[in-house]
């Protein structure tokens, strides 16, 4: 469980980076809609699953039958993140492509969540063999690592409810991006 706290947190610091540069800074994807609103979408769905692992994991033990719960977010998380790579090939057209940097940030990203899952494999069959229960048991890291990982969790569902709220056209939702005419 240690090891895949820090990964995520360090997959969340990545994410940051990817979320801030490629799509606010360089993609303007909330100024893009309506050709970006798909990928705002499948973006603010997966920042609604990391906010609940980014929130539970290092505060909350799921034990017994919440494991399937558990292993269903990042299974689902996973298969969002694999339609959003094909969304992005026609959100991007407007672009010409998604950049380069972003698609090895993105590999990136894959590889520790990857690493991440495989390490909290052990963690999810010591809870699978207890009773059902969802317990606080914060994890044995630092203290300031699962405040970070909780900040981390509110920043990710705010980016979220950013993505949701630009994908409908709601009004000013490209902010501060002005729509650039084709």
């Amino acid at each position: 469980m240690i090891a895949a706290l820090w990964l995520i947190a360090i997959l969340g610091v990545v994410g940051a980076f990817d979320t801030v540069y490629y799509h606010e800074w360089k993609a303007r994807l909330p100024a893009g809609v309506p050709e970006t609103a798909q990928e705002l979408r499948l973006h603010a769905a997966r920042d609604f699953f990391y906010a609940i692992l980014f929130a539970t994991l290092p505060w909350v033990a799921w034990h017994g039958y919440w494991v399937i719960a558990l292993i269903a977010v990042i299974i689902i998380e996973i298969i969002l993140t694999l339609w959003d790579f094909v969304e992005e090939i026609a959100a991007r057209k407007i672009l010409g492509d998604v950049y380069a940097g972003e698609r090895v940030t993105h590999a990136i990203m894959g590889i520790i969540y990857g690493a991440m899952a495989a390490n909290l494999i052990p963690t999810l069959i010591q809870w699978w063999k207890s009773p059902t229960a969802l317990l606080i048991q914060p994890a044995p890291v630092p203290e300031w690592l699962r405040w970070s990982l909780l900040a981390m969790a509110a920043g990710v569902f705010l980016s979220g409810i950013r993505d949701l709220y630009a994908a409908f056209g709601l009004p000013n939702g490209g902010w501060p991006w002005k729509r650039a005419e084709a």
